[in-house]
């Protein structure tokens, strides 16, 4: 793990270095709440990131925008551009890359680790929102948190103007139909 660690760390900002490592901490204290792999989940937080301040060419060459929205916003293809990253560093767990790719847009509920991330990213200590989100995974209701966490990123997107990605949307409708 140490060896991906240092990979990811001259890849990001100091801040987003910080970020990435709360996100790994609280994405393990998450799972072992709610009788999951911490170790994978740690994993895939310290991934999680690890493309987010690559610029756009880069984004581009890693993940080829499939969408108009994602050439428009660069920055929603860092998910599976640090996919990628991963994939050539030897990581291979398809939970963990889901996790990786899936923390911009969304997981599939099937994916419980990559729940984890994604309610571990929106609600880290760091950013000084979602407490509630964060509260409610930790005490293993997962599923519940996740919920809560697409919610209030779909929010989030709506109040800045920023449409929100097509495989979010998808992300929401597994949730209320399931």
């Amino acid at each position: 793990m140490e060896h991906l660690i240092e990979r990811v760390k001259p890849l990001v900002k100091p801040e987003r270095f910080a970020h990435i490592l709360r996100v790994a901490e609280l994405a393990r204290q998450i799972a072992g709440a709610n009788g999951l792999d911490g170790e994978r989940a740690y994993l895939a937080g310290i991934l999680h990131d690890a493309a987010r301040d690559l610029p756009p060419e880069r984004l581009f060459e890693l993940a080829p925008p499939e969408i108009p929205l994602e050439r428009e916003h660069p920055k929603s293809l860092h998910g599976r551009a640090g996919r990628r990253l991963a994939e050539g560093w030897g990581v291979s767990d398809p939970e963990v890359l889901e996790a990786i790719e899936g923390h911009v847009y969304g997981v599939d509920p099937t994916y419980p680790i990559a729940m984890a991330v994604y309610v571990a990213d929106v609600s880290e200590p760091g950013r000084g929102v979602n407490a509630e989100i964060r509260e409610r995974a930790l005490a293993g209701d997962l599923l519940g948190a996740y919920r809560e966490a697409v919610e209030t990123k779909l929010r989030y997107l709506q109040s800045k103007g920023i449409p929100p990605h097509p495989r979010t949307f998808s992300a929401y409708k597994k949730l209320v139909q399931g």
